[in-house]
């Protein structure tokens, strides 16, 4: 078995640890053909495509990269939860995205929670980024500031008009991209959840509902203990 190879980041002016983790799993071919045999459905909170269950033992699969990676980048020695974890494509075309869709998110605003993308697509190169925005210089949104946050950037839309109906890519009138992840086969980022962020949907993707032709991939939402 390959072992994993992890690299650490630190992101922004923050300097929010990143990790970026190849050869996460064991065996991620047979990820894709049990993938391919299960039914999607549409993804809740606001993500744009499909979702389905994983095989049982994909946690214990990674938990030894994983443990690694929390002790190792995010100092983190003792255990964690898992909130959620299931294989997501996204799926929507472009001209179908919703507000919240077109621009940099985060997952929660506690400090506490960790966020997980697994790439299984040999193919695709189109990973995540993160932002910051540019009026408030925010770059992780907690409890204390996601009030004044949102505040600010809902009179940034209202004064100056709703984004194109696209898939953020780069920067933008009110975002700085500040890193990105390439994707690649079997690698995975791992990233706090309150950091903004967006999946790097090029243009030109192939939205396949088709698991072994789209932009398959697992993501996982932890919690520290």
């Amino acid at each position: 078995m390959i072992r994993p190879e992890i690299s650490a980041r630190q992101i922004g002016m923050q300097g929010q640890p990143l990790a970026i983790v190849d050869g996460f799993h064991p065996d991620p071919d047979a990820l894709r053909t049990h993938a391919a045999t299960h039914a999607f459905e549409q993804g809740r909170n606001h993500y744009p495509g499909l979702r389905a269950p994983l095989p049982a033992g994909y946690l214990a699969a990674i938990r030894p990269a994983l443990t690694a990676v929390l002790s190792g980048v995010f100092y983190h020695n003792a255990g964690f939860a898992t909130i959620d974890a299931s294989y997501a494509m996204v799926t929507i075309p472009a001209d179908r995205l919703t507000l919240a869709q077109r621009l940099p998110h985060v997952d929660a605003v506690d400090p506490g929670r960790i966020a997980l993308v697994h790439y299984l697509s040999p193919e695709r190169r189109d990973g995540t980024a993160f932002y910051r925005h540019r009026a408030t210089g925010t770059e992780t949104v907690d409890a204390v500031h996601a009030p004044d946050y949102y505040a600010r950037l809902n009179a940034e839309l209202a004064r100056d008009g709703l984004p194109e109906p696209s898939y953020i890519a780069g920067s933008t009138p009110l975002f700085e991209q500040i890193a990105q992840v390439e994707a690649r086969y079997n690698r995975a980022v791992i990233y706090r959840s309150a950091s903004l962020h967006s999946g790097l949907i090029a243009p030109d993707t192939v939205l396949s509902e088709d698991p072994l032709q789209g932009r398959l991939t697992i993501t996982a939402f932890l919690l520290l203990d």
